[in-house]
């Protein structure tokens, strides 16, 4: 069986030998079907090979946001990843964590980190609620908690 190894950057960028995997239906394969091995290792299996995959922190990294609106009030996000895979933002799963905003993607599967246009778009939707800030989607504010070291 052949064996490939990745890389993906604080960015989100995927590189393998050292250039950068730019093709967007190959991104948008690779973080649909990654998975992880049995020893917690990331890997993508395509039609015999192993795909290996190590991250600076996550493969998942936000690139921007879709924002839907009616009324000047957001009822929907959308998070946009490299080749512009996507996936609705489940905001009950956002916390923060060293400065940086996450949330959980791939029906909870996996930890995505906010990129920092992606945090900039989220901005103007950011409400204060006692000690934290709460993100406000369709009149309901999603508390952001401090990340819980045993749920990565």
């Amino acid at each position: 069986m052949r064996e490939y190894r990745y890389t993906v950057d604080a960015d989100g960028r995927i590189f393998h030998e050292g250039s950068e995997i730019i093709d967007p239906a190959v991104l948008r394969f690779f973080l649909r079907t990654l998975q992880r091995a049995p020893d917690d290792r990331l890997i993508v299996l395509c039609q015999g090979e192993q795909n290996w995959f190590e991250a600076a922190d996550t493969p998942f990294v936000v690139q921007r946001l879709r924002c839907r609106t009616e009324a000047d009030v957001v009822v929907a996000v959308d998070l946009l990843f490299a080749g512009d895979y996507a996936e609705p933002l489940d905001a009950s799963t956002l916390e923060t964590e060293a400065g940086h905003l996450y949330c959980r993607v791939r029906r909870g599967a996996f930890r995505a980190r906010f990129g920092r246009i992606a945090v900039q778009q989220l901005a103007h939707f950011l409400v204060e609620r006692g000690a934290h800030a709460a993100l406000q989607i369709n009149g309901i504010a999603h508390p952001i908690r401090p990340a819980d070291a045993r749920v990565r």
